[in-house]
């Protein structure tokens, strides 16, 4: 089967949404459909099995989205539709946009159920009904194992980022999960690359599968690309000295290891910069507070391994700078597709040996055009690291304890206090919040919410 194609890109109201779905998505800055919008949503909406190749930020979760959420029965709290993500990041991302997308309905509610946190929470939401399971395999399993889940009655699957799922060795469990799904289902695989693992998932448990390939290379005209050769003893003095050229004001830089990031952390401190730091071998508190951090200008500079930055969607990332090159051209390009969105220009930098001509080759290849190499002794040093704009505070408080962005924020701007344009972002997490403010308000706010109140309660607040 053929998917549709259009001369310009066409809007949500031009497929049979329900009204109040399409104000929903106005208000949420939905207007046109992107590319793997345009040509899965009328196949998911038709039924069929997809299997789409697109990467993170290219739309794709709202195309699942949507599709789940119209087939839901509001009052069968039992649970309709399974999606499975390879991180916990990643599934509470999505999760979270699940929730948006489906709010324009009451009552619909969402499960994330991730490895890394108490099972017994997981247990209580689940006790009380759940319209959509999102998690990770291995505790979606421990779940069906301990018999406090049941997939009964699903009638969606989505398999997101399976690449990664595999790669992470995670094909066992994936089975072993589907063993419990009936049929007829629809079964929705998305996948930024196509390793060979990937069809012979589809062809296992999807049913005559429309397939949906979105062009995966960058925009040369969005994403300034260059590759600087620097042997691995030169290669932090190289990393410092494009930090200063370029002056970056939100880079993501990609290790291989999590020991090599690490690594790069503590000379990148010496250095008189402050990184935060994702890898799989943190807490999951730990990590949401760094991509936080990150995410909300209150560090300029996140370092990552691959895994630990699947689903990491930064708006307006300035740059992206691949301190080891990967050893696969699809992931070289899917990281510097980070950066470079939403027409914002963006800088793609990698560092490279001369063992790793091989790597280049492959790239250039898959590219389909030549490299562009840059000449480290031309970079100055005339930037010297620089404090990010926003500091994080955090607040020994969240959902469980019914405190909403809102209320937050009415404790920091309420009677005479910091004015609201110095508030950045709230993030409430089940029982902690943080919110940014500017630097130079870090000290009122923080004195504000230790002294004051949040609906009615005192709560422990620190500066991170």
């Amino acid at each position: 089967m053929t998917t549709p194609t259009w001369t310009t890109a066409p809007s949500f109201a031009s497929l049979d949404l329900p009204g109040a779905l399409l104000d929903n998505l106005n208000s949420l800055g939905y207007q046109t459909m992107t590319p793997v919008q345009q040509q899965s949503l009328p196949q998911i909406l038709a039924g069929y099995d997809v299997i789409a190749q697109a990467k993170t930020g290219s739309g794709k979760t709202a195309a699942f989205a949507i599709g789940l959420i119209l087939k839901l029965n509001q009052r069968d709290f039992g649970c309709q539709a399974v999606v499975l993500c390879p991180t916990r990041e990643l599934a509470t991302q999505v999760a979270l946009e699940i929730r948006r997308l489906a709010r324009y309905q009451q009552n619909i509610k969402v499960v994330t159920l991730c490895g890394g946190q108490p099972i017994g929470p997981q247990i209580g939401s689940l006790a009380h009904g759940a319209h959509v399971v999102v998690g990770t395999p291995g505790r979606v399993q421990d779940h069906l194992r301990k018999g406090t889940l049941s997939l009964a009655r699903v009638n969606t699957l989505v398999l997101d980022e399976a690449d990664r799922m595999l790669d992470m060795g995670f094909i066992d469990a994936i089975e072993q999960i589907i063993s419990h799904l009936s049929e007829p289902r629809q079964t929705l695989l998305f996948s930024a690359t196509y390793p060979p693992g990937i069809q012979s998932l589809s062809e296992r448990f999807q049913h005559q599968p429309v397939t949906v390939t979105v062009e995966h290379t960058h925009n040369r005209e969005q994403i300034d690309q260059r590759f600087y050769h620097a042997e691995p003893a030169d290669k932090p003095t190289t990393l410092i000295r494009l930090l200063q050229h370029f002056d970056p004001q939100s880079t993501v830089i990609f290790c291989n290891t999590k020991q090599s990031c690490k690594e790069v952390a503590t000379g990148l401190y010496e250095a008189g910069y402050r990184p935060v730091v994702l890898h799989g071998d943190m807490e999951q508190k730990e990590r949401d507070q760094m991509l936080v951090r990150f995410a909300n200008q209150s560090a300029t500079l996140l370092l990552a391994t691959d895994v630990a930055a699947r689903g990491l969607d930064i708006a307006n990332l300035a740059a992206v700078i691949n301190y080891d090159l990967s050893r696969d051209p699809q992931v070289h390009v899917h990281r510097i597709g980070r950066t470079g969105r939403a027409g914002q220009k963006g800088v793609a930098l990698s560092l490279h040996t001369r063992r790793e001509q091989y790597k280049l080759d492959d790239i250039s290849n898959y590219l389909k055009a030549p490299l562009v190499f840059g000449d480290s002794a031309q970079l100055s040093g005339k930037c010297e690291p620089s404090l990010a704009p926003m500091v994080t505070l955090a607040i020994d408080g969240g959902r469980k304890n019914k405190i909403r962005a809102g209320d937050i924020l009415g404790a920091l701007t309420g009677d005479v206090g910091i004015a609201a344009d110095q508030v950045g972002k709230i993030n409430v997490f089940d029982f902690i919040a943080y919110v940014a403010v500017r630097r130079e308000s870090a000290r009122s706010a923080l004195n504000r919410l230790e002294r004051g109140k949040i609906k009615g309660r005192k709560f422990k607040v620190r500066r991170l």
